[in-house]
């Protein structure tokens, strides 16, 4: 099973980074959530919840919202998959270049909860004032 959930999400991460609904809403259950850290500046730049509720929430956050923010040269670099039954923990650098020319550069960990196959939640964890001083410039970093 781990290698099998690995799998289910290094796929899904194709998915996400197509931008393609149809893709991304077959990785998800319907009842999916996606939890990232209250107040994170995708969020607040977004004026978007940090709780997403729901697969067709979720889809249209990975399909229309992210890439209104993360405009070009969306890279992720990955540090590492760690399966354990249906968990799987993804540690990541995602850097990309914003909507008004500048560069972003963060750190992030997933954790991933999968169900019959299909991810049901995601726990994001990031370095919430990084991303603060990258989106809204160091005045507004906490």
């Amino acid at each position: 099973m781990c290698n099998d959930s690995r799998t289910i999400v290094q796929n899904a991460w194709r998915a996400f980074a197509s931008h393609d609904a149809d893709r991304i809403a077959a990785v998800f259950t319907e009842d999916a959530e996606w939890l990232a850290p209250a107040g994170n500046a995708t969020a607040v730049a977004l004026e978007g919840p940090s709780h997403i509720v729901g697969r067709a929430a979720i889809v249209r956050f990975l399909s229309v919202d992210f890439s209104r923010l993360f405009v070009r040269d969306v890279t992720v670099t990955f540090h590492g998959f760690h399966a354990d039954g249906e968990r799987v923990i993804v540690e990541e650098t995602m850097t990309a270049t914003l909507a008004d020319g500048r560069h972003y550069a963060n750190d992030y960990c997933f954790v991933f909860e999968l169900r019959d196959g299909l991810i049901h939640r995601v726990r994001e964890y990031a370095d919430t004032a990084r991303g603060h001083r990258m989106i809204f410039g160091d005045a507004l970093g906490a």
